[in-house]
C-alpha cells in the first residue's frame, strides 16, 4: 500500500514538475518581452503619476509562489484525467478543441469573477490584499498574490477535469492564454483599446484591470466585461477611457481625473 502510493506522488511530481516549469518560462518570458515594449512606448503608460516598477522584486518572488499552487492544482487535475479518475475527455478533433476551449473560456470568467467578488469581502479580503499593494501595476503583478487567493481565483483548474469532458491539450491552451493575456492586462501600458474592446463588446484591455487596482471597486472580470455588466460593477469610466486612447493614443485625463475615479 506504501509503495503504491510513494509510486503515485513520485509519477504525480514528474506532472507537477513539467508544468510549473512551463508556467515559470512563460511567466518570465513574458514579463521580459512585455517590459521591453513598454520601455519603447512610454507615452502608453495609463497611470502618468504612479510607477509600479519599485515592486518588480518583490512581485516575481509572490509570482514564484502562487505559480507553484497553481500548478500543483492544474497538473494534478492532468493527472487525475491520466489516470481515468476524471469524467473522460473528448477525442482531440478540429471541433473539440476550440469547443471546449470556448466553453472553458467562458466558465472560467464566470467562475473567475465571483471568486473575486468573494475575496473582496472584509472576511476574505486579508488574502487578497497583497495583490493590490500594486496599485499601479506592472506586468510583474499578475501572479503576486497568496496560496489562498490563488486556490481561489485558480480553483477551476483543478475542479474542471471533474466536470467537463475537456482534452488536456484543451485546457493547456486556456492556461497559457490566461497567464500571457493577464500579464499584459497587468502591464500598465495599453495597446489594445478598440471599439471591441468597450460597450456593447464583452472584451477587454488593459485598461480594464488597470482601473481595477487604481479604484479597487470595479472590474472583477478576467476575460470580458460581461459579468461587471450585468452586475453593475464595470468602471463608469471605462468605456469613456478606452475611446480616449482609441481617438489619442492616450486618455488625456491621466488615471485620476477620469470620471468615475
Amino acid at each position: 500500500m506504501l509503495s503504491a502510493v510513494i509510486d503515485l506522488g513520485s509519477h504525480y511530481l514528474m506532472y507537477f514538475a513539467a508544468v510549473y516549469a512551463a508556467t515559470v518560462a512563460i511567466y518570465f518570458a513574458t514579463g521580459i518581452g512585455v517590459t521591453l515594449v513598454n520601455r519603447r512606448n512610454p507615452e502608453r503608460r495609463i497611470q502618468k503619476d504612479r510607477n509600479g516598477d519599485k515592486r518588480m522584486w518583490v512581485e516575481i518572488r509572490s509570482s514564484m509562489s502562487a505559480l507553484a499552487v497553481s500548478a500543483a492544482m492544474l497538473s494534478f487535475g492532468w493527472f487525475a484525467q491520466a489516470r481515468g479518475w476524471t469524467i473522460a475527455p473528448l477525442e482531440v478533433s478540429w471541433w473539440s478543441l476550440p469547443l471546449m476551449f470556448a466553453v472553458s473560456m467562458v466558465l472560467y470568467d464566470a467562475w473567475f469573477y465571483w471568486g473575486h467578488r468573494l475575496l473582496h469581502l472584509k472576511m476574505f479580503y486579508r488574502w487578497h490584499a497583497p495583490h493590490h499593494r500594486s496599485v499601479a501595476p506592472t506586468v510583474w503583478s499578475n501572479d503576486s498574490s497568496t496560496a489562498v487567493d490563488t486556490m481561489i481565483e485558480h480553483g477551476y483548474y483543478l475542479v474542471v477535469w471533474f466536470v467537463l469532458p475537456i482534452p488536456a491539450l484543451a485546457l493547456f491552451a486556456q492556461r497559457l492564454f490566461d497567464q500571457v493575456s493577464g500579464m499584459i492586462g497587468h502591464s500598465g501600458f495599453e495597446y489594445f483599446a478598440s471599439p471591441s474592446s468597450r460597450w456593447p463588446s464583452p472584451m477587454i484591455c488593459t485598461s480594464f484591470h488597470d482601473l481595477h487596482h487604481s479604484t479597487f471597486r470595479y472590474n472583477y472580470g478576467n476575460f470580458f466585461s460581461l459579468w461587471d455588466r450585468m452586475m453593475g460593477t464595470v468602471h463608469p469610466g471605462y468605456d469613456a477611457m478606452v475611446r480616449e486612447f482609441e481617438g489619442e493614443g492616450e486618455p488625456t485625463q491621466g488615471d485620476k481625473t477620469v470620471e468615475g475615479r
